[in-house]
């Protein structure tokens, strides 16, 4: 045994659910019983912090952090990351981009540099109650939804930030990415469309959904019979794997809109290493271990993390385990809107979901909304972070 002036520790930050934060420990557990002498102690903040504390705070305090894209603009110009690339083999890197579920891998990708593994992915798609929704009665189309919601048995997230990503998703799949040009979001034919749709959703379903992210949203639909069915949010396994929930909710495809399947924006989770980890070797040489694919579809996948290797995503077994949640989601994550990831994108995303809320919840000028959006997305670009 490994005396404790030789005693290796590493502290890492996740976030606050099963699936962010206990696969990391029970991975952390395992890499100590097969690396004596290194402990690596990890502590969690919320689902929303996760999305927007700044990860320069985190950097001075933790060695490894589990964060979200976007950031990797802002780990790029303010050097708080180490560049894996310089430091993990070409092989390896290879193989993790080559086993990517949709953009995840290259989005923690940037100036040439990667600053995190893609050891989770996600992406918004649909979920129902099967004992509740019958798989006849799934909505097809937008006007479906619309009609199931005024029903009164239908959620979505309705934080500010969730909004957005709502926003971003039927601009996306009406035709336009947004943040593409320098000056505007997005047009205003598409933008003004795209806020209406949104308005009309929102004002047919339960005022409750205003306060819940998507964590919420599957608790309610698995607590309660009220809801039956969710159109988009950002996907959990977790909730369609036996003995987690009070009910199991299965996960699937999105509607259309005007023919083509909702196109979501991508989320999911990296694992990163600041650069002031003084332990790089045993930093590197964990990280390495939880995105390797036979610890990500079995000891991640079984302690409640969602992989982001696409030997997991495909696997049988884990699929047998949760309703085949993963091969019923892949399309979707393989077609999803990635987000900008800019230096100043944080500056934006925290602020850009608020008006449109706001206009959902009480009406407005909707090009007044699109005009707030691009002077937001204008001074972002001056911006490292507010």
């Amino acid at each position: 045994m490994a005396d404790r002036a030789e005693l290796v520790r590493l502290r890492g930050m996740t976030w606050n659910h099963t699936r962010g934060y206990v696969p990391m420990v029970a991975s952390a557990q395992r890499f100590g019983e097969l690396n004596p002498g290194v402990e690596i102690i990890w502590e969690k903040r919320s689902l929303q912090q996760f999305a927007d504390q700044a990860i320069d705070k985190l950097a001075e305090r933790y060695d490894l952090m589990v964060i979200d894209h976007p950031w990797a603009g802002f780990a790029s110009a303010s050097n708080l990351l180490l560049p894996l690339d310089e430091h993990l083999p070409a092989s390896f890197l290879a193989e993790q981009a080559a086993n990517s579920v949709g953009p995840s891998h290259r989005s923690y990708c940037f100036h040439d540099h990667q600053w995190a593994l893609a050891i989770d992915a996600a992406a918004p798609v649909a979920s129902r109650r099967p004992d509740l929704l019958p798989a006849d009665d799934l909505p097809r189309k937008w006007d479906d939804v619309l009609n199931l919601a005024r029903r009164g048995n239908l959620l979505m997230p309705g934080i500010a930030v969730d909004t957005l990503m709502n926003f971003y998703m039927v601009c996306s799949t009406l035709g336009e990415d947004v943040c593409q040009g320098e000056d505007w979001v997005v047009s205003q034919q598409v933008g003004v469309r795209a806020l209406g749709m949104l308005r009309e959703l929102a004002l047919a379903l339960d005022p409750a959904f205003w306060n819940l992210n998507p964590v919420g949203i599957y608790e309610a639909m698995t607590l309660t019979d009220r809801y039956a069915y969710c159109p988009f949010a950002y996907g959990y396994s977790n909730y369609s794997r036996p003995g987690y929930a009070h009910r199991r909710l299965e996960f699937g495809e999105m509607v259309e809109i005007d023919g083509r399947r909702c196109r979501t924006t991508l989320g999911g989770a990296g694992l990163a290493i600041s650069s002031r980890c003084k332990e790089v070797k045993a930093a590197l040489d964990y990280a390495a271990f939880v995105a390797d694919p036979v610890c990500q579809r079995t000891l991640y996948y079984h302690s409640g993390g969602q992989p982001g290797h696409r030997s997991a995503w495909l696997d049988d077994r884990v699929n047998a385990a949760c309703c085949n949640h993963f091969l019923n989601t892949l399309p979707a994550l393989d077609r999803a809107f990635l987000r900008p990831r800019y230096p100043g994108y944080i500056y934006f995303q925290d602020r850009a979901g608020d008006p449109i809320r706001d206009y959902m919840q009480n009406g407005g000028d909707e090009r007044a909304v699109l005009a707030n959006l691009n002077a937001l997305y204008q001074n972002s670009q001056k911006e490292i972070l507010q």
